[in-house]
């Protein structure tokens, strides 16, 4: 059942509040509230001036209720750019409605469109629901890799600095 009272759309700088609003409610759900140190200034730098990321709103009767944050890869060995969602949140009195469904419509839909090789994403290995969300949608785990990360002192070690 179409829900038209339900939209998509690329966020603007307007949206910076609702934004980091929605990171952190996310980062609550995700248990990670203490490892938000972005700010409202710094999301605006990076979204809308230097342009290192993407955002889509959802929105119900013109209230934002979800957002998607992502941003271009590259895989080698296909040659082509990939898309890589960060981050993907409704808010909880709005699950259930298929919005997060069609947020990964939308993706999907940028990711053909710009010729990307595939969508990736990571989700934490608790979060049963988002998981069995994802395998619904036809989307396949990646066991055989184990994803790294570098940051604070040891990147900077790493950097030389």
């Amino acid at each position: 059942m179409e829900n038209k009272s339900f939209s998509i759309r690329e966020a603007s700088e307007g949206d910076i509040e609702t934004i980091f609003n929605f990171i952190c409610e996310l980062a609550d759900y995700e248990k990670l509230r203490s490892d938000v140190t972005a700010t409202v200034p710094v999301l605006r730098e990076s979204l809308f001036v230097k342009k290192q990321a993407e955002v889509i709103i959802a929105e119900e009767q013109g209230i934002p209720v979800g957002f998607a944050l992502y941003f271009h890869n590259f895989s080698t060995f296909k040659g082509r750019a990939c898309l890589y969602l960060e981050d993907i949140y409704v808010n909880p009195e709005h699950r259930g409605k298929g919005y997060g469904k069609r947020l990964f419509a939308a993706l999907a839909k940028i990711a053909v469109e710009r010729e990307c090789e595939r969508f990736d994403w990571s989700v934490l290995d608790w979060n049963k629901p988002s998981i069995e969300f994802y395998k619904s949608l036809g989307a396949i785990p990646m066991d055989e890799w184990t994803v790294y990360r570098l940051s604070g002192d040891a990147l900077r070690k790493v950097a030389g600095n």
